[in-house]
Order: structure tokens, then sequence, then C-alpha cells
């Protein structure tokens, strides 16, 4: 990974792209602090992606659950209820 100061990225922005485009993950600070980074346009897109999809949720992980349904339905009718 490599890391430049906001005025040097500046300087040299058409180089820090070609280092972005071969692969290479381009930190910019401010003052010493990590503000931004400069990615692919590949990496950026696989970040958008994974950030709009929905981690699964409770039943898909059942659903994947090896063997048969480790939840069992009571087969017997309910229990009558006073209103």
């Amino acid at each position: 990974m490599l890391t430049i100061n906001l005025k040097d990225a500046k300087a040299k922005f058409s180089s820090m792209v070609n280092e972005a485009m071969n692969g290479e993950v381009v930190t910019i600070t401010r003052h010493g602090k990590p503000v931004a980074a400069l990615v692919s346009v590949d990496v950026a897109e696989a970040v958008r992606q994974s950030m709009q999809s929905k981690p699964p949720g409770l039943v898909h992980y059942l659903k994947t659950f090896p063997g048969d349904s480790p939840i069992g339905r009571n087969p017997q009718p309910s229990r009558p209820v006073e209103l």
C-alpha cells in the first residue's frame, strides 16, 4: 500500500492513477491522517456491490443446514384457548 500526502498527490496525480490501475491502493493523507484512498474501478465496484448486498437471513441459513430440518414442526393440533 502506497501512502502519500495530499500536496504530493496533487503534483503526481497521473502517476497515482497509474498505480491504482495496476492494483495498488494509494492512501492519501492530510496532516498525517489518512483521509482518502485511490483504487481501481474494479475494486471500487466490488466494494459497492458488497455494501449493497444484504446478508442472508435466518431462513437462508436454515435452508443450507445439512440433513433434515433442524427444527421440527409439532404435528399435534393447537390447544383450545378461551377468550
